[in-house]
């Protein structure tokens, strides 16, 4: 069944459903028993996705689906996704809380195979992808103090996004063995972008 999507600001997205629940499904009640925790609702808002696995449950199809002591389907599923899932079942609009992932509520919807959930949600995502990837990169950089023999093995072994920057002779200089040994500040970058979390990366230990 296709559904119209629609943005609602803050709140979330909309989907109003085009075709009705199919006939003799109004004002019935289901109890749902998800993953140890009991969900009332109507046989009309599980049919609300016809092709979904809640509305062939409920219209007793063989699911393989057994029930506990007081009726209702039981459903080993996580119960914390669940929620929003119905709700959208119920009104059509997706609200997630803050510590809600994405990613479980389209784990979940594609369980429940409620295709217009699964569109808006691989939407929101993709849009936050792209988002992302238009923040500019941040410089980090470092500064190495090295001996002069050294130079060559830390710039050669340089890695995972490091790149060479300038090398500045400090000026001191002193015995080792029968050697003079002149020290070397080597100032090396890094960019990094930012995680879809909104988070950067952490620099990696190869180039400290």
């Amino acid at each position: 069944m296709e559904g119209r999507e629609e943005m609602q600001g803050a709140v979330g997205l909309r989907c109003t459903w085009d075709i009705p629940p199919p006939a003799g499904t109004q004002a019935k009640w289901v109890r749902l028993n998800v993953g140890g925790t009991v969900f009332l609702t109507t046989r009309q808002t599980l049919c609300r996705e016809q092709k979904s696995f809640l509305c062939r449950l409920c219209q007793g199809e063989e699911l393989q689906s057994d029930r506990d002591e007081t009726g209702a389907y039981l459903i080993d599923r996580d119960p914390t996704y669940f929620g929003p899932i119905l709700n959208f079942l119920r009104h059509g609009k997706l609200v997630l809380d803050k510590d809600m992932a994405e990613e479980g509520i389209l784990e979940e919807a594609e369980f429940y195979n409620i295709g217009p959930l699964i569109r808006i949600i691989k939407d929101r995502m993709e849009e936050k992808d792209y988002t992302v990837t238009q923040v500019p990169p941040k410089h980090v950089y470092r500064v190495l103090q090295c001996q002069e023999e050294e130079l060559t093995q830390m710039v050669s072994t340089m890695s995972d996004g490091w790149r060479f920057e300038q090398l500045v002779n400090i000026g001191s200089s002193y015995n080792y063995g029968n050697e003079d040994q002149t020290e070397f500040l080597c100032v090396v970058s890094k960019e990094l972008y930012n995680s879809p979390n909104g988070l950067s990366s952490e620099p990696s230990h190869k180039a400290k």
